[in-house]
């Protein structure tokens, strides 16, 4: 579930054109993941850990801005992301 979590946030992402320097707050990434998904505490939780490997693996750039973490895409991995994200 860890991997889909994953490919949800990183093609919302994607479909929002968040490379780089154009960035979005954490609390928006749940935005793009089905609610059957993460409506539980275990599901939430899933999700914070997911978001916290994306940034771990270089995936996702993360920033302090207005006392919220926000993040965007990592244009130097964009080959690897986009790789991810068709993978079956």
């Amino acid at each position: 579930m860890n991997e889909l979590i994953k490919r949800y946030i990183l093609r919302s992402l994607i479909l929002s054109r968040r490379w780089g320097g154009k960035h979005t707050e954490v609390k928006n990434l749940m935005k793009g993941i089905p609610i059957n998904l993460i409506n539980t505490k275990a599901g939430k939780r899933e999700l914070r850990n997911s978001i916290k490997e994306l940034v771990n693996e270089g995936f996702l750039l993360a920033k302090k801005s207005t006392n919220e973490i926000h993040v965007s895409l990592n244009p130097r991995k964009k080959e690897e992301i986009l790789k991810f994200v068709t993978e079956d």
